[in-house]
């Protein structure tokens, strides 16, 4: 996975500082200088030694944390003497209306800067497609969407953000790997402490890629002998496109349709391990919004069906590229805004047919007792996170038919209750 989801969403900035000023509220329980004092016995006694057998000299140690502080205002750190704390207002966009994630302000940012972009880097997108199999329109809208196209400001020391949250985030050890990773990156001169510049999440660059990303995908597609996410645009749109062919980029398909599910259709049939040929999907009534029949080459090629908001939201067949665009980013929301985003560029302007329903408003752990009841039921949901993912959407739905209602296979107020 490229980063966690939310490391660098640029139109959640405000909120992100928010819930940072939050974390900073309780900080005072511990003087900064203990947890300093704290923090450099840490590196030298514990992160050092393991630097150490990776093959990192003193030299690149010394000098990615010469005058690195612990940064106490980044959010999710449990700081020593306190037990973790789980905010009961979520702020991950599944929780509120899906339709708010594609805020129309939001989308014409990336596609209008899209395509200008098209016709600037035309010749390179030509070569990126050439070479990976990837539209430039999906690239250009990975591209917008972490970045602003490189006009969102990346303004922390990726050291000082990997250094805190390994040594105190309430996920040291996938921080502590980040952190070795991006040691490794100015080892082998990749980059020189400097450029490493990150999110408040420690990812990298205009692609924000975790350190153990950029070791992966990361290329030096202008030839320059250097690859730089920071500030060479070849290298950002190859390293995206790179980083999707090596999770299974297929060459020549899209990433789906909006289509229309009559009620025939079951929405507990979503899910990538319930595909069907294209031409199945039909046969069950489904049909693209636009009316036009799928293209003749898709009739025996895999399709998934996916409601990210059940029955009441808008309806996709999705393709494996789908899942691909959600490895760089776990949500469903994400892979849909990348997927309307890259038709927006390539076709013009258009939003999603069917409206968004008024769902939300359950916090996490609501939705982690509705899982959890599930699971005594014999259903799978996956897991009890809180999460409301495809598994978790379906066995609702199953719930509700087996149960004489409508299935909607979506969590809300009434189901819970229901479910108690």
């Amino acid at each position: 996975m490229n980063r966690f989801p939310g490391s660098f969403l640029f139109p959640s900035l405000k909120r992100l500082f928010l819930l940072a000023a939050l974390v900073a509220s309780f900080a005072g329980s511990v003087s900064a200088a203990t947890v300093d004092d704290q923090f450099r016995t840490w590196l030298q006694n514990d992160l050092w030694p393991e630097a150490k057998a990776k093959g990192i000299s003193q030299a690149t140690f010394n000098a990615a944390f010469d005058g690195v502080k612990p940064n106490l205002k980044l959010p999710d750190l449990v700081l020593p003497g306190e037990k973790p704390k789980t905010p009961k207002k979520q702020h991950q966009a599944e929780f509120g209306s899906p339709g708010a994630y594609f805020a129309e302000k939001i989308v014409a940012a990336v596609s209008n800067g899209g395509r200008a972009r098209a016709g600037k880097y035309a010749a390179t997108l030509r070569q990126i497609e050439k070479r990976y199999g990837v539209p430039g329109s999906v690239v250009l809208a990975i591209w917008g969407r972490e970045s602003g196209f490189g006009a969102a400001k990346i303004p922390y020391d990726a050291f000082e953000v990997l250094g805190t949250k390994a040594f105190l985030a309430t996920r040291k050890d996938m921080f502590r790997q980040e952190l070795l990773a991006a040691l490794e990156i100015v080892q082998r001169g990749l980059a020189p402490v400097g450029a490493m510049k990150s999110s408040w999440a420690g990812a990298l660059g205009q692609p924000q890629f975790m350190p153990t990303s950029f070791l992966k995908h990361a290329v030096d597609f202008d030839g320059d002998g250097k690859t730089d996410i920071w500030n060479s645009v070849p290298d950002v749109m190859g390293s995206i496109a790179n980083y999707l062919v090596h999770y299974g980029w297929v060459k020549g398909r899209g990433w789906g349709y909006e289509v229309t599910a009559p009620d025939t259709v079951s929405c507990a049939l979503e899910g990538p391990d319930r595909g069907k040929p294209v031409s199945a999907w039909n046969k069950l009534g489904i049909r693209r919004v636009d009316g036009k029949p799928f293209p003749p080459g898709e009739n025996a090629a895999e399709a998934f069906l996916m409601m990210p908001a059940g029955r009441h939201g808008p309806a996709f067949l999705v393709t494996p590229n789908f899942y691909v665009l959600k490895e760089y980013n776990t949500s469903d929301l994400y892979a849909l805004f990348i997927g309307l985003g890259a038709d927006r560029i390539a076709q013009g302007d258009h939003r999603f047919s069917a409206e968004w329903g008024a769902v939300g408003g359950l916090y996490r752990s609501d939705i982690a007792s509705l899982q959890r009841v599930l699971e005594k039921k014999g259903y799978d949901v996956g897991s009890a996170d809180g999460l409301p993912g495809f598994k978790t959407r379906r066995s609702i739905g199953e719930w509700q038919a087996r149960n004489g209602r409508a299935a909607t296979c979506y969590p809300d107020a009434e189901l819970v209750r229901a479910l108690k």
